[in-house]
């Protein structure tokens, strides 16, 4: 059996994965907590911000009669939008012991205080109480309510949790015999709920795709794995501490990339928490309608130079104007990526005997600076990466995304490291910060690896705008293209 029949055999029985544009879910697990817990702090924000400014403004109306209450309700919004921003900076709306931190509530409203006083202050905003005696006012009131809305908040939330309502729903994985230590730990923790404890071995490779069924099968949101269930060799701490040697753990090339991993407590113990890629999901399907829309808009005004490409390919060598190669994208699917061609007909064929002359340092990827294969027209189409523009097919046909990881050959992904696959993780893409960063002059496949590492645990719609710019820039200048 080839590799590719291989692949493709994997591919028909594959685990469950967020980012694939046929997934059940739309959302990360736990989303629904997630959106009770920051809508119900947020209206509590809101209403204590919103009062503690009305109440100080009272203080104005009380001083001067004429002076109208109504026109203080317009400073409303910016009292708000200055008083978010500081409380989400504080991860006052996350979950975890930070929203609970009163002391530092208490000098999160005094900022806002201090932000609104110099607002008011910069545009000379007359208050008939006197702008200082205005703002002591508001800070006190703010100070209380937004703490005291704080604590209502996290009271009625534990009530709620003790009849059983708004408890996530998690699986504890560990060793039989630390079982009853680690669910002890983790029931230290009100807001979680053990449906199912599971040994071990459910984490081995061939249990993997049963471990996840059951896990969707008992709608478990986390999954609690103890240590010792990963690894059974700590015991050579005590072995160098007792000799009065410094131990330290090297990080893992199978650990999860460093942006989905944060450390947390349960139990008061200190816990490495693993959370989803952020390209999953609602952010997959965002991506995924700007990738539609800007395709199907670039393809129609390309049009003309498509035509004229065309003409030029055919009139400048024999052979087919468009060149179809099996590429490996999303969970090491294969798909068929579409460019004009560039090279000779044959070119496949001949890359056997030239692969002796690949310049990159690893031999993952094959690469010559003046391969022979390559045609007149076809020298002048990649130094501009016109040959790329046929890809905006595969982008509207769902096969990769307008930004990603460049999808490699099956000849490459042959030769990839283990840690190597996570570029698999996610659509690929036409650009990408590989392409931005020096494109075929980046000779060393484990550097253009770390760039798309960084893509992956670090992608937001600005990011993607922006390498599509840098693209721009890159092309015209033919930086590193050949």
């Amino acid at each position: 059996m080839s590799s590719l029949d291989l692949l493709a055999k994997v591919e028909q029985k594959q685990l469950l994965d967020l980012r694939q544009s046929k997934s059940p879910s739309s959302f990360r697990k736990g989303t629904r907590f997630v959106w009770f817990r920051s809508i119900s702090l947020i209206t509590t924000d809101a209403l204590a911000l919103s009062l503690a400014w009305l109440g100080a403004s009272y203080t104005s109306v009380l001083a001067d009669p004429s002076y109208e209450l109504a026109t203080r309700f317009s400073m409303i919004p910016p009292v708000l939008g200055i008083g978010y921003g500081i409380l989400a900076a504080g991860n006052f709306y996350y979950s975890g012991s930070a929203r609970k931190d009163y002391v530092g509530l208490i000098k999160a409203t005094t900022l806002v205080a201090m932000v609104m006083l110099l607002l008011l202050w910069s545009f000379q905003i007359a208050i008939p109480a006197g702008l200082w005696a205005h703002s002591l006012l508001f800070w006190l009131l703010a100070m209380v309510l937004v703490t005291l809305g704080r604590f209502v908040v996290d009271r009625v939330t534990n009530q709620l949790r003790q009849v059983g309502f708004g408890l996530y729903p998690v699986v504890l994985i560990a060793d039989k015999p630390k079982q009853a230590t680690a669910a002890a730990t983790v029931k230290q923790e009100s807001h979680y709920k053990i449906v199912e404890v599971m040994e071990a071995e459910a984490l081995d490779k061939d249990q993997r795709q049963a471990t996840l069924e059951r896990l969707s099968q008992l709608g478990a949101i986390e999954v609690l794995v103890d240590w010792q269930a990963i690894n059974h060799r700590l015991f050579i701490c005590g072995l160098f501490q007792s000799a009065g040697f410094t131990l330290r753990i090297l990080p893992s090339e199978e650990l999860p990339p460093p942006g989905t991993l944060y450390y947390t407590s349960i139990g008061n113990k200190l816990c490495l928490s693993c959370t989803p890629f952020v390209l999953s999901g609602l952010e997959f399907w965002t991506k995924r309608v700007v990738d539609v829309l800007a395709a199907s808009t670039a393809v129609v005004l390309a049009s003309p130079l498509y035509l004229l490409i065309a003409l030029l390919i055919y009139i400048d060598s024999p052979g087919p104007i468009f060149y179809k190669q099996t590429r490996i994208g999303l969970k090491n699917k294969p798909f068929q990526v579409w460019k004009f061609r560039t090279m000779v007909p044959n070119a496949d064929k001949l890359q056997k005997q030239l692969e002796a002359q690949n310049e990159t340092k690893d031999g993952v990827l094959f690469k010559i600076k003046d391969d022979p294969r390559i045609t007149r027209v076809g020298k002048v189409l990649r130094a501009y990466s016109l040959d790329e523009l046929p890809q905006l097919f595969n982008v509207a046909l769902g096969e990769m995304s307008l930004v990603g990881p460049r999808p490699l050959p099956l000849r490459d992904v042959e030769k990839f490291s283990r840690h190597h696959h996570i570029r698999q993780e996610v659509l690929p893409g036409i650009t990408g910060l590989w392409q931005i960063s020096g494109r075929s002059d980046i000779i060393d496949f484990e550097e253009a690896y770390q760039l798309d590492l960084t893509y992956i645990t670090r992608w937001s719609i600005w990011l993607d705008l922006q390498i599509l710019f840098k693209t721009v820039g890159v092309v015209v200048q033919k930086s590193g293209a050949y």
